[in-house]
């Protein structure tokens, strides 16, 4: 929406003082003070003038009002001032807070797309951070690059930043003689904050040159100590503002008619589908939003990026893109990942409360699915049953800094169950070192009756600073423990590993910081067996243009069965940004793995394993982007290890993944996607049990982006495999050379509209 359609107030007089205070924070589980950076207070005025879009055009600039100037920076020189001048000017009415950006720079270097939302991570950018709960853990991260594109995320501390978080805001950008200008509007609708007449918030403001590998921000948030959230700056003025009780409402639609291959027959099937359905969510008291979904689309309209899934010992995770469920994750994360909603195959209702309650943050969800009942027999206990799923989070704040929370999930299905209790905490010791640890609970009712029962702990001690940082973490997990709706690897370990990383900060130009990393780690099982070991050094070294060049070697032991296999690797990686047009990583490893699909007549054997990666996005103008990746995994027989009556050096699978992407933002709102995937699994039979197997596929994709919630999508998507269909009576399935034979084709197309009251 353009900021023409959005009226808005500013006072041109605005008023921005910012005084230095000292902020102390509690590390409440030891009773001590502990001194933390100094932090800026910023006082916003309402204003009555409203705003057009001429403001922004205006060869003047920005001007809301008080200015904010003295960025610094976090990356690459900690602490002194940012390279490229920023003035921000904030303001606000009852309905919207305003923040305008003019930036400072060369406008031949600027790097700038008009692509699609939340793409710009490689763009030149700014931002803003607001932790409306003032609870220095959580907070929404607002950015946009010079032409405007948005990038929104909830920023959660020990967590990945959740970029997945989607709401409706409204931003304006463009390029100047003189570097570029960025006016932000977001709505107090999109935002959850306490009930209260008078607001202080924590506040940070960011801007990003990623030619320079430069970040700065006011006010300095340094790496010299833990966190991030917790150098905020205090945001005060803001009265008489709410969320309100506002109601949202997105109304779909799907057409889907789909031809496929039905393997259990074998034969080819058609299938044709109309779907409609509604999600609903109901702010409540200002701070607790209720998500409520009926009949719900969990389609993926973005398919998974491509992994190596052939000879893993241990499952390889994807993550979740269905947007019910990727909304307030960071809510039910803790340090074991006991909730994992891509557990949840095929739901067909769903609900989530999450939201803040004074020093509590809540988290409940539950959802049906009806995959586990639809795989079993007719006849046998279970099928057609639907599982019941269920999680809820509590967390409270302990002081400033530290936290503790419970979680407790429940699966059932037919006469089975699963249950899990855990408590965890994070405590904050000092400014650079932190401790988290959790200990849980597990109680698994199988569907012949049987129960058993066992515990899983974890702790974790982290040092956090711009030289030296260092990390120890202890996994134990019984061997009785169970969490099927989470995601754990193994259990019956006990692990202690260790990583230690240093990085010299040099005052050159080019090199921005290089160091060696060592981790260790050991692992047993509940008997004291040792199951593994690792020492793994790198060193890297990083260079302006977001430049990496790291090269590693690896020693480790992996006991399998009876054995031990002792095992090694080189890496070589390299990524670059230099150009701005051009991205590209590579990677190289070489050394020995254990063969873990060998023939029945084998047992798993040593071999000389080989992996590489190489990912190319070319953007050969504004509006376009190709992404290229190709994935290899391959290994060989070796001298000592061949098993007898082979030859060394004789092959024993090779695997070619391969994919093309082509994003055209023909503008704000419209994009064309197309995808063509190809991949080759290419086993040696006498010393392989994996299956030959060739694929081609094509994904098309038309979106029309409204916003978050408001949008139509046509896609089509067509899969060949190298199967046949012998005409026999019942038919049967073979393979061919080629991937000739379309096993599944779809074309779909989705409208939804968001309505919010």
């Amino acid at each position: 929406m353009a900021m023409r359609e959005c009226p808005v107030s500013w006072r041109r007089d605005l008023k921005v003082c910012a005084t230095a205070i000292l902020v102390s924070s509690s590390a409440l589980a030891a009773g001590h003070r502990i001194a933390m950076a100094e932090s800026a207070v910023l006082h916003v005025r309402r204003a009555p003038r409203p705003l057009e879009r001429a403001d922004l055009l205006a060869s003047r600039g920005v001007d809301l009002g008080g200015r904010v100037t003295e960025f610094r920076q976090r990356d690459p020189n900690d602490g002194l001032p940012a390279g490229h001048p920023t003035e921000v000017s904030l303001a606000y009415d009852s309905k919207n807070l305003y923040v305008g950006f003019v930036c400072s720079d060369d406008p031949l270097q600027i790097r700038a797309h008009l692509a699609r939302r939340e793409d710009i991570l490689a763009d030149d950018a700014v931002a803003i951070y607001l932790d409306t709960f003032r609870d220095h853990r959580h907070a929404y991260v607002f950015s946009v690059n010079p032409l405007g594109i948005q990038r929104d995320a909830i920023m959660t501390e020990g967590q990945d930043d959740d970029p997945t978080f989607d709401t409706v805001w409204y931003s304006e950008g463009r390029l100047t003689s003189n570097g570029y200008m960025v006016i932000m509007t977001i709505p107090f609708k999109s935002l959850r904050f306490p009930e209260s007449d008078v607001q202080a918030w924590g506040i940070a403001l960011g801007r990003s040159v990623p030619r320079d590998n430069e970040e700065s921000y006011w006010p300095l948030v340094s790496k010299r100590y833990s966190g991030f959230i917790q150098q905020f700056a205090t945001l005060q003025g803001l009265d008489s503002i709410s969320p309100g009780r506002n109601l949202q409402l997105i109304p779909f639609g799907i057409l889907s008619d789909a031809r496929f291959l039905d393997r259990a027959v074998p034969a080819f099937r058609s299938r044709f589908d109309r779907q409609a359905g509604l999600d609903t969510k109901l702010v409540l008291h200002d701070a607790l939003a209720l998500d409520v979904t009926v009949n719900p689309d969990f389609s993926q309209v973005e398919s998974d990026e491509p992994q190596v899934t052939v000879n893993q010992r241990f499952e390889v995770r994807y993550p979740e893109k269905r947007p019910f469920f990727i909304e307030n994750a960071g809510y039910f994360q803790t340090p074991i990942s006991l909730f994992f909603s891509r557990r949840i195959l095929d739901p067909q209702f769903g609900g989530r409360l999450t939201g803040k309650l004074g020093k509590w943050a809540v988290g409940a969800i539950a959802a049906d699915d009806e995959a586990p009942g639809a795989v079993i027999p007719d006849g046998e206990p279970g099928s057609g049953a639907r599982a019941g799923i269920g999680a809820i989070r509590l967390q409270r704040e302990i002081g400033d800094q530290s936290t503790a929370g419970v979680l407790a999930t429940s699966r059932e299905f037919s006469s089975g169950s699963n249950r899990v209790l855990a408590l965890d905490t994070f405590i904050r010791l000092n400014p650079t070192w932190t401790l988290s640890a959790q200990a849980a609970v597990g109680t698994t009712r199988s569907l012949d009756g049987r129960t058993r029962t066992g515990p899983a702990y974890y702790a974790e001690l982290e040092r956090d600073g711009r030289g030296l940082d260092y990390k120890a973490s202890y996994t134990d997990f019984d061997t009785d423990f169970r969490a099927p709706l989470g995601f754990i690897k193994r259990v019956d370990m006990r692990q202690a590993e260790q990583t230690v990383e240093y990085r010299w900060w040099p005052d050159g130009r080019r090199v921005v910081k290089f160091g060696p990393t060592l981790t260790t780690l050991a692992n047993w099982d509940q008997r004291g067996h040792l199951q593994d070991w690792l020492v793994d050094a790198q060193f890297k070294v990083e260079t302006i243009g977001r430049t990496e060049l790291e090269i590693g070697h690896a020693e480790a032991m992996e006991r399998l069965g009876d054995i031990d296999f002792r095992k090694q690797r080189t890496t070589l990686t390299f990524t670059t940004e230099w150009l701005d047009w051009l991205a590209l990583s590579l990677s190289y490893e070489q050394g020995t793995g254990i063969n873990l699909d060998p023939p029945e007549r084998l047992s798993p054997f040593l071999g000389n394993a080989r992996d590489a990666s190489v990912v190319l996005t070319l953007r050969p103008t504004p509006r376009i982007r190709l992404d290229q990746t190709y994935l290899l995994s391959s290994m060989r027989s070796r001298t000592g290890s061949t098993p007898h009556g082979l030859p060394d050096s004789t092959g024993i699978f090779t695997d070619h993944l391969l994919r093309w992407k082509l994003n055209y933002q023909a503008s704000r709102r419209l994009s064309l996607r197309a995808i063509i995937d190809y991949g080759a699994l290419l086993p040696n039979a006498s010393l392989s049990s994996l299956e030959r197997a060739k694929s081609l596929r094509g994904d098309f994709l038309m979106t029309y982006l409204v916003n978050p919630g408001t949008a139509i999508y046509v896609g089509y998507t067509d899969l060949y495999e190298n199967v046949t269909i012998a005409p026999l009576e019942p038919p049967l399935l073979g393979s061919s050379d080629s991937p000739r034979t379309s096993t599944g084709r779809q074309f779909f197309m989705k409208v939804s509209y968001l309505w919010r009251h």
